[in-house]
């Protein structure tokens, strides 16, 4: 497989798929990672029939869905019922709209793993893999880790945000040696600096991409820019940062 290019619609809120789908091809991505939103096109509860126009539309574009970034918290306190719930209808959409992949959040100290149990036949049966991101409670990847190491990384991995880990503490080489088989995806995004999370296009902030890049040698792989527009309504759109996402990507990715 080695490594495909995808974008994140996280840097495009509320733009419609199709025009997502248009900016991705004009920088050569090969995916979209959808954000799972009620404020976009995307969403939970979108009826069957509107996500098998997404699909259409999509597979005629021959783009990929590398990933439906949802916003369940695995780890979230309180009762499972709820979060498993939301692990079910996010396995449940991302079987249907065509792609192998969700990403979650971790969200507290909740027993993350019981929750994970709960839905393990539906992820084998959807052939879908929940992606735990190195976020919030447990930004690196020896923290996030812990949440998904006893199971097969075929249906629980790890999505290393190149940001956080960075900014808690733990440089690239020892997250990537750290997560192993575990790693299940790659966001590459910068920063302006560890005391300063405001996005930059990749290669101009303070993010140590280019180690990030070594590290990933012998990775195989969705990479995707994400970038936090959505957040930061004042960032410039998500084509300058693309531009430096796709160098970066050639750079270093298997040839």
């Amino acid at each position: 497989m080695g490594w495909q290019f995808a974008v994140s619609t996280l840097g495009m809120p509320g733009v419609p798929v199709r025009e997502a789908a248009r900016i991705a091809l004009a920088h050569g991505c090969a995916g979209l990672e959808l954000r799972v939103h009620p404020g976009e096109e995307v969403h939970l509860g979108l009826p069957p029939r509107a996500v098998d126009q997404v699909r259409s539309l999509l597979d005629g574009e021959g783009l990929a869905v590398a990933c439906l970034a949802g916003y369940a918290k695995v780890a979230a306190p309180g009762g499972d019922r709820p979060v498993v719930d939301e692990l079910k209808a996010l396995i449940e959409l991302a079987h249907r709209i065509g792609t192998a992949a969700i990403r979650v959040f971790p969200g507290g100290d909740g027993d993350a793993p019981s929750r994970i149990t709960a839905v393990l036949d539906d992820l084998r049966d959807a052939g879908v893999r929940l992606l735990v991101e190195t976020h919030d409670s447990h930004p690196t990847g020896a923290a996030a880790l812990a949440l998904v190491a006893q199971f097969d990384p075929g249906l629980a991995a790890v999505l290393w945000d190149a940001v956080h880990p960075w900014r808690a503490g733990e440089e690239p080489a020892t997250t990537r040696e750290v997560l192993g088989e575990h790693l299940g995806y790659f966001q590459v995004k910068d920063a302006v600096g560890r005391d300063d999370p405001t996005p930059a296009p990749p290669g101009e902030g303070a993010v140590p991409l280019g180690a990030c890049g070594e590290a990933l040698r012998g990775w195989s792989g969705w990479v995707s820019l994400e970038w936090e527009k959505a957040w930061y309504p004042d960032l410039p759109p998500v084509e300058v940062p693309l531009r430096g996402a796709a160098e970066w990507f050639h750079r270093y990715a298997p040839r």
